[in-house]
């Protein structure tokens, strides 16, 4: 038989090599793959602009009457539980669904609306009252309670507006996830899909611990979120001092995003970046918030309109159309929260055309987005010659305020830690002892070691007994006794290790002492 392609056999060397090509080739494209199917999985939905409205304060708003193009889709709220009826659903615990249409012609205005190209959701629960699955205990009357609402005004998308007490009951969460898994499966089957997004409060630092309860009782039920609309305002003492309420709220969205790729790993579903940022919406509260010192100006809304347009989230919301107006004079306190205007001088300027530029799809987009396979994850190699810092190290022992370097990132410890690996995804903040600083930049190398002189403490001795607080040198590092100790060597504490008996010092504080010995 003759040979197909004559010549030489490869060496087992020659073999080794192109199996380490080929792999590496696998590797790229199946990562490659991955982007390429987070970026095509985040354009299929629209990103889209909804100011909420206060659909029951007084004065009544004309949300059926835009002013401008950004106040054609609305939210309107809140559907909350019938104060008699706990199954029923009403306008604000004031208007039953046909008194909304006799006294505030509700059905009428929203049909206007509609028939003019606008769009509406509905929200559910609020600060104030009982979202219906508190009261509604029997899951398919709560079903059939949000299936009234939704068949009503024609409903492609509903909003879950979760807070306060709703928030803290784990029960009521059940019940919801349920029921709205229930309702999305007989809207499905009835070719008429139904958009959830779940809106949730939030600090600087993300989703709170019942925030994050609340997503996972949705997707653990199996319930297609749209996303998580986070309510970036009113951070009292979650936001530390100096920083902006800009600031603070972009701190909030971004904590958000790690929080939700985490939450979604967990239910079996791998998203990407660009995929989360799709099922993430944002909604400031305009003007003066309601902790008097927290107030979002028309320069903050145009900023925050910028980074999420350049970030890709899918939704930008505010609270509220009722408020995107100057008072007028004879409002006496600005600082006091108005339902019908923002306490600041917006000269003409409407906060929805700020936040809403460049939003331009419809709620009525689905964000439902297909399970991508795991991406193999690109193998980040540590150099010490290249790191301003330690690698970090899983024997190691690291307390407040040491710098590690890991995966190409840099990283502080915020307390003592050790066998912690800094990029272990967490939920909050305060479950990892890690603070991410950024990454390692291009043309970095280590920091100087600062060194004692020979003369300055004696060189360690293996026969030499040593207490409490004695120091001594050993290549040039100052160490100190943490406990009295005979031959045991300072080695040990070069590599961090917390079983030794002495304590290295660090760069700053050799220098600091070589200073006082001068």
């Amino acid at each position: 038989m003759s040979k197909r392609f004559p010549g030489r056999r490869l060496s087992p060397v020659r073999l080794s090599i192109v199996a380490a090509i080929t792999g590496a080739l696998v590797v790229s494209t199946v990562v490659g793959w991955n982007r390429f199917e987070d970026v095509r999985a985040a354009a299929g939905g629209g990103s889209w602009f909804a100011g909420y409205v206060d659909a029951t304060a007084t004065p009544l708003y004309p949300f059926e009457q835009p002013v401008s193009e950004q106040g054609r889709s609305v939210v309107l709220s809140f559907i909350v539980a019938d104060p008699q009826e706990g199954c029923t659903p009403s306008w604000g615990a004031a208007y039953s669904l046909d008194e909304a249409q006799t006294e505030l012609d509700l059905d009428r205005r929203i049909a206007r609306l509609t028939q003019d190209g606008g769009e509406v959701a509905v929200s559910f629960g609020g600060l104030l009252n009982d979202e219906l699955a508190r009261t509604c205990t029997d899951v398919r009357q709560l079903a059939a309670a949000y299936r009234t609402v939704v068949e009503r005004y024609d409903l492609t998308t509903i909003d879950l507006d979760i807070e306060g007490e709703d928030l803290a009951d784990a029960e009521a969460a059940a019940r919801r996830a349920e029921a709205v898994a229930l309702l999305q499966e007989e809207r499905r089957a009835d070719g008429e899909p139904l958009n959830v997004w779940l809106t949730l409060p939030v600090a600087p630092s993300g989703l709170t611990v019942g925030g994050t309860d609340a997503v996972t009782a949705m997707l653990d039920d199996g319930v297609d979120l749209a996303g998580v609309n986070i309510m970036t305002m009113d951070y009292g003492g979650s936001r530390e001092a100096g920083v902006s309420q800009l600031d603070a709220s972009i701190a909030a969205a971004r904590a958000t995003h790690s929080q939700l790729g985490v939450l979604y790993d967990r239910a079996g579903t791998s998203l990407g970046p660009q995929t989360l940022w799709k099922k993430i919406g944002l909604t400031p509260m305009i003007g003066q918030n309601d902790v008097p010192a927290e107030v979002f100006d028309l320069e903050a809304a145009a900023a925050f309109n910028a980074f999420a347009v350049e970030t890709g989230v899918g939704r930008m919301s505010m609270w509220s159309l009722n408020r995107d107006a100057t008072c007028s004079d004879n409002y006496g306190d600005v600082s006091l929260v108005s339902d019908s205007c923002s306490g600041i001088e917006q000269d003409g300027v409407l906060f929805a055309e700020l936040l809403g530029a460049g939003f331009e799809g419809r709620a009525a987009t689905l964000n439902s987005v297909p399970t991508t396979p795991e991406a193999t994850p690109e193998l980040i190699v540590d150099d010490p010659e290249t790191s301003p810092y330690p690698i970090w190290s899983e024997e190691a022992t690291y307390v407040a305020e040491d710098r590690v370097v890991w995966r190409g990132k840099v990283y502080a410890a915020k307390y003592w830690t050790s066998g912690d690996v800094p990029d272990n995804p967490v939920l909050q903040a305060a479950e990892t002892p890690w603070t991410l600083i950024g990454p390692v930049l291009p043309g970095e190398k280590p920091l100087p070691v600062v060194t004692a002189p020979p003369e300055t403490y004696p060189g360690w001795d293996a026969e030499k007994v040593y207490e409490k607080g004695d120091r001594i040198l050993f290549d040039g590092h100052v160490f100190e006794a943490k406990w009295w100790n005979r031959s045991d060597s300072p080695e040990a504490a070069l590599q961090a290790s917390d079983s030794s008996p002495w304590r290295k010092f660090s760069s700053e504080e050799v220098k600091e002492l070589l200073d006082e010995l001068q």
